[in-house]
């Protein structure tokens, strides 16, 4: 197979071309390709990888580029099939491929571009945390191969893969150097492209544009108008057929770029920009073929702009409504036929067989025009709010029977999704008006909760249901709607109970193997996704009703309970120790009649090998303390008990790894609210306080951040010495581990402004003492000089 993978043509022009024709998949080293992908998905890292291990390296090392070429695109076509062996040795992989970012061949070079972005891709965001400073110097530099521009072209391809889940945070560093650079290629392609019509790399650079726009968000305010200027000259004046798709990523990146920057930065364009659109829509409407890539674009840029200039989009409506709205109803054609006609499936129909003697068609033209418009319907709801109430009684009688549209998965997402936001449009309406309309959603609704089949579509029900839930608050949701809603949870957390036992006899059968394995795997993160969905439901009824809820919750308790015993997997410990959690932070009086379920499992759970349940179980220690404070708390012993396992996980040599991250905050947090609420500040010794400021800044937990931070505020605020250290030596270090807390924006101004005027208030006389700020400061980073110089 590999073998096969280099029996390529010597294309002399290959990567000087400017149209890329598609893949012939009848070519040797495409079919050996894809057979490799399939082999991998279906025998697993386990078996495939030693062979790829033993194979590939020698390949690398071949003087014959064609060896090189295929020993990389191998890594490429093993990724996904191969994923938890291939990340064990990421960065051995990764160093493996890197060399050949430079290689002498060209296509080596696009190979070694296919390899890192489709592990960008596959790994994220892994990979962009732990490869980025090995990957993206070598990739921003193969940007500037002008002579072959489909190695060019690949490069920013693989930067989009890079980019797309790459955490903020990574991104910025490199952002003032990337958008030079990207401005320079955007200006140079722009040039090339009047001058001699070639397109292909500047279709792909704008579309990395608008990657890294969509990831650093406001961060990409200074470099707006580097950009707007060139990419306004393309959507204006690229309209020659051939150019179509061009023109599209153009709008696709403006848009985005807007929705980064936002309104106040964009405003000046939007105009401008949405009167091109509506133009190309109205006068131009007649000749956009159906197959014209600039239609979804378009469409999608709508949506954004909806987002960017909000209630303003409302006057647009009328001449974006209409069309929509045609597109929303459009009804598929169908057909039943017998199981030996002959029918042409490429004239647009897709059949499955209902019988040995029938099969049943839809055609599919218009389906994703169709779904399209459904998405759109539910970005107006969502973003405009009441400024859509003249609509939502026309898009709620659309959506509510798309529930059942089972020719297309994402038109009943679509469809699902959009019911709490048109509830939400017409609050203003009055009680009786919202009423009413939950009681024609209700019943579809809560049909689909027990009838979806896809796992995917269901989880979006569940979510629906939960939003609505928070939507309407109490006074909606009758007893015989409750009634159903808890029969539905019922009846999914009993399928759940019964597929784990399932799985455990499938491990004991005699035909279990590898196989087997991951098929189990696989079924538990859809378990997994699921039961969270469920809690989601279970967090907003505890959130809405309170203590009301409780009587209801009974129904529910035993099959949380029966998730808590130790032989049940990790999952199911997780979600049913983050509902008792619910039960404490929204019913807290309830709270001790269920203790005897939750306490020990929850101590117990929080040194679990599944960060999830670590984190689960250390948040409920930290709602009990909360929640029962004081000295005299029926839980002082308990939090004391819990203090040791919070501090070994704390204390782990992993606890800072990315998979650990958010349960060792979260232990922080546990520790920093038992300090606060039970043990009180004034009972901590020395060491306690030292040890526990040795664990700060947190990275990324921005909703414990406000208790953790507080906390150390209650400290300096109440002039805690040990805190402070002796003659207030900490402060240098407490005055970064703020400022920090603000440049991982794990503490908000929008979030937390409480917070931030405590910090303000905590810094503000500490400047104005001009010899002690200067004595901090020259012991502070110089990103945190810069962030305080603008306090």
């Amino acid at each position: 197979m590999l073998q096969m993978m280099t029996d390529l043509e010597d294309e002399e022009n290959w990567a000087m071309e400017d149209e890329v024709e598609d893949v012939d998949s009848d070519e040797n080293c495409v079919a050996a390709e894809a057979a490799l992908d399939r082999l991998a998905c279906a025998l697993g890292g386990k078996m495939v990888m030693p062979h790829i291990i033993q194979a590939v390296p020698p390949m690398l090392q071949s003087k014959e580029w064609k060896h090189r070429y295929a020993g990389l695109m191998a890594i490429s076509a093993s990724a996904e099939g191969c994923k938890k062996a291939m990340e064990a040795n990421l960065q051995g992989i990764v160093m493996a491929c890197l060399p050949y970012v430079a290689d002498e061949h060209p296509r080596v070079r696009f190979a070694c571009c296919n390899a890192l972005g489709q592990m960008a891709t596959d790994f994220s965001p892994l990979f962009q945390k732990k490869m980025h400073d090995k990957v993206l110097p070598g990739l921003i530099h193969l940007l500037d191969d002008d002579a072959h521009p489909r190695v060019q072209s690949h490069t920013a391809a693989a930067l989009v893969n890079f980019f797309e889940e790459c955490p903020q945070n990574v991104l910025l560093p490199y952002l003032p150097n990337l958008c030079q650079k990207m401005q320079a290629t955007l200006e140079k392609k722009t040039m090339e492209l009047v001058q001699t019509h070639r397109k292909l790399v500047l279709e792909q650079i704008i579309t990395t544009i608008a990657t890294i726009a969509d990831t650093a968000e406001n961060h990409f305010t200074p470099f707006y108008q580097s950009f707007m200027p060139n990419l306004k000259y393309i959507m204006e004046n690229a309209n020659d057929k051939e150019l179509r798709l061009l023109r599209g990523k153009t709008i696709e990146c403006i848009s985005l770029i807007g929705l980064a920057v936002g309104k106040e930065v964009f405003l000046s364009d939007a105009e401008q920009i949405m009167n091109m659109l509506l133009k190309a829509q109205t006068d131009e409407g007649e000749q956009l073929e159906a197959d014209d890539p600039q239609v979804s674009y378009m469409i999608s840029a709508w949506a954004r702009m909806c987002k960017i200039i909000g209630p303003q989009f409302t006057a647009y409506l009328p001449m974006v409504m209409p069309p929509l709205l045609r597109a929303a109803q459009i009804k598929p054609e169908v057909a039943l036929v017998d199981s030996d006609d002959q029918v042409d499936e490429d004239e647009g129909w897709e059949f499955v067989p209902l019988s040995d003697q029938q099969k049943f068609g839809v055609k599919t033209a218009g389906l994703e025009d169709k779904n399209t418009a459904c998405q759109m319907l539910v970005c107006y709801a969502r973003e405009l709010k009441e400024g859509f109430a003249g609509y939502t009684e026309q898009v709620v009688k659309i959506m509510v029977p798309l529930l059942k549209f089972y020719f297309h998965d994402l038109i009943r997402s679509a469809a699902a999704e959009s019911l709490p936001f048109l509830l939400e449009s017409v609050k203003h309406k009055g009680d009786d008006y919202v009423r009413d309309m939950w009681n024609y959603i209700c019943p579809e609704l809560f049909k689909s909760l027990q009838t979806e089949m896809e796992p995917d579509i269901l989880a979006v029900v569940m979510e629906s249901v939960a939003t609505c839930v928070e939507v309407l608050g109490v006074g909606f949701i009758d007893g015989l709607q409750m009634e159903e809603l808890v029969e539905a949870m019922k009846n999914h957390l009993k399928k759940n109970y019964d597929k784990e036992e399932e799985r455990k006899n499938a491990r004991k059968d005699e035909d279990y193997d590898e196989e087997v394995e991951e098929g189990i795997e696989e079924e538990l993160d859809q378990d997994d996704y699921l039961l969270g969905k469920i809690a989601d439901i279970i967090h907003n009824l505890f959130g809405v009703y309170g203590e009301d809820f409780v009587q209801v919750f009974d129904k529910l308790t035993e099959y949380f309970v029966a998730m808590l015993a130790p032989e049940r997997p990790g999952l199911e410990h997780q979600w049913a120790i983050c509902v008792f959690d619910d039960l404490i932070d929204f019913a807290p009086n309830s709270a001790p009649k269920y203790q005897q379920h939750f306490l020990q499992p929850m101590m117990h759970y929080l040194t679990d090998v599944n960060p999830g349940v670590r984190q689960a179980s250390a948040y409920g220690v930290g709602a009990l303390a909360t929640k029962f404070p004081g000295t005299n708390s029926p839980y002082l012993e308990f939090c004391k008990n819990c203090i040791p396992n919070l501090v070994n996980v704390i204390n782990d040599p992993d606890s800072r790894e990315v998979e650990n991250m958010s349960a060792t905050e979260n232990c922080i947090s546990a520790i920093s609210k038992i300090f606060k609420h039970i043990i009180g500040q004034d009972n901590l010794d020395e060491t306690t306080v030292v040890t526990w400021l040795s664990w700060l800044p947190i990275q990324e937990d921005d909703e414990e951040s406000v208790h953790i931070y507080g906390f150390l505020l209650d400290l300096v605020e109440n002039n805690n010495v040990f805190a402070l250290g002796k003659s207030n030596s900490n402060l240098p270090e407490i005055i970064k581990i703020l400022t920090e807390g603000i440049i991982n924006k794990t503490i908000k101004s929008e979030d937390h402004p409480e917070l931030m005027t405590r910090i303000q208030d905590f810094i503000l006389p500490l400047q104005k003492n001009e010899a002690v700020w200067s004595a901090i400061l020259a012991k502070l980073p110089e990103t945190h000089k810069v962030l305080l110089s603008g306090q």
